[in-house]
């Protein structure tokens, strides 16, 4: 597309600092960057005009929990298709998790990632590493090095680091190097073969179950090794009430401790499981209709600090397994925003500002990134979206190589049209 400049007409401004949304034109400069946003800016000739009347520009989207499989999984995600899939929803920028083949533990590693990253993807990838040797739990991965390398975060993300004192050794690492130490928290021995929430729907279907204090557990031993470490943690994918009461007690006692909350466990309970549906089988398990309304309250109170999917794609093969064999995870990339503002933002549950705050702003603050806003100066890195039309989450609609979506073959709300990054129109609905 010719440089020039772009003038996005009548659209309606999100921001984290006000439910309320702003009426504006936004002119962006050859260069890719914001040169005014005001209620009215005259057209002129060598302008790009784009009509935003009755939709929202919404600041690029960032995930800080992602799975991209590459290396070692390419079957069911590549790092070309999973940031695909990201534009595909609004996101534009992404965390990657390291349980790769072979996981991403070691400097080189992370060079080999983040190479292939700026090879492929059109949107900017950071990888996090492992906080143990091939995610075995038994020693600790070359944290120093994949520091030097470029990593923000270690996590053996996907399984729980069991050992107490390795854990505790870790933060102490982690603390040194200036990194955040993110915690997939689970006890394996409570788990066991679990595959779903321990509770009346697991025994109605016969599927063993996984307990909440399962994660409880672990959630109140890490924050007691951050607080005596005075280091970093973060809190991956929390799915009960409790782990969440947990959660704000040590942020009430100083603790620096960040969470996450994905858009499964706020919209969907262990009843939506029906007859054995593994689209919604994912680790941590569905819980109850009581804890996704604790969690939405929590994400407004900001227990929460972000909102992340926890995007774990699989192959069809895979998940079509019977419950208990078929793998944990579901995509969420592209559903993200569609769902969550069908759910929660249309029915007036929750705001533009707490969802813009939670999934573009705070994860970029977590990992001492530049703010992304839709104001003069700034890169042009926003969202055109249509809230007055549907989308059909289909095959055709997915640009993930996984379709392992609870949402496949639902209609959701609202409308991804264009995503902005710089000088770029990454995705455009409205010219095929």
């Amino acid at each position: 597309m010719t440089e020039t400049q772009k003038l996005f007409k009548n659209g309606q401004i999100a921001s984290e600092k006000s439910p309320t949304l702003r009426q504006a034109d936004v002119l962006v400069n050859e260069k890719g960057s914001i040169s005014a946003v005001e209620s009215y800016i005259e057209t002129k000739p060598e302008m790009d005009v784009i009509d935003c009347s009755r939709k929202i520009l919404v600041p690029g989207l960032f995930d800080m929990h992602v799975h991209l499989r590459e290396p070692g999984r390419e079957d069911k995600e590549t790092i070309e298709t999973g940031t695909e899939a990201a534009i595909n929803g609004g996101v534009t920028g992404l965390l990657a998790m390291p349980n790769t083949t072979p996981p991403i533990d070691s400097g080189g590693m992370v060079r080999f990632v983040l190479t292939l990253a700026k090879e492929r993807a059109r949107i900017p990838v950071m990888t996090s590493g492992c906080i143990t040797h091939n995610r075995q739990g038994k020693e600790l991965a070359e944290i120093a090095d994949m520091k030097e390398k470029g990593v923000v975060m270690i996590t053996d993300d996907g399984s729980p680091v069991a050992n107490s004192y390795l854990f505790r050794r870790a933060l102490e690492y982690a603390r040194n190097f200036d990194l955040i130490v993110a915690s997939h928290c689970e006890t394996m021995e409570l788990s066991a073969d679990g595959a779903m929430h321990e509770g009346k729907v697991s025994y109605q279907l016969g599927i063993p179950g996984i307990p909440a204090c399962s994660e409880e557990i672990s959630i109140e031993r890490d924050l007691s090794l951050a607080h005596y470490t005075k280091a970093r943690i973060h809190i991956q994918h929390v799915s009960t009430a409790r782990g969440m009461e947990i959660i704000r007690r040590f942020k009430e006692e100083g603790v620096h401790v960040t969470a996450e909350v994905t858009p499964h466990h706020l919209l969907f309970s262990e009843e939506d499981i029906g007859d054995y549906n593994t689209a919604f089988k994912m680790n941590p398990p569905l819980r109850t209709k009581v804890d996704n309304q604790q969690l939405l309250e929590g994400l407004k109170e900001g227990i929460f600090d972000i909102i992340a999917t926890d995007h774990a794609p699989h192959t069809t093969f895979e998940k079509n397994l019977d419950f208990s064999s078929a793998p944990f995870g579901i995509t969420g990339l592209e559903t993200a925003l569609l769902s969550l503002y069908t759910y929660l933002v249309k029915p007036g549950k929750t705001n533009w500002n707490l969802f813009v705050k939670t999934y573009s702003a705070e994860p970029r603050r977590i990992l001492g990134l530049p703010s992304v806003e839709i104001k003069p100066t700034h890169p042009a890195e926003f969202i055109v979206f249509d809230p007055d039309v549907t989308t059909i989450i289909n095959k055709a609609f997915m640009r993930s190589k996984s379709v392992n979506t609870p949402f496949l073959g639902k209609e959701l709300m609202g409308r991804v049209e264009k995503v902005i990054y710089k000088n770029e129109i990454l995705l455009d609905r409205l010219q095929k």
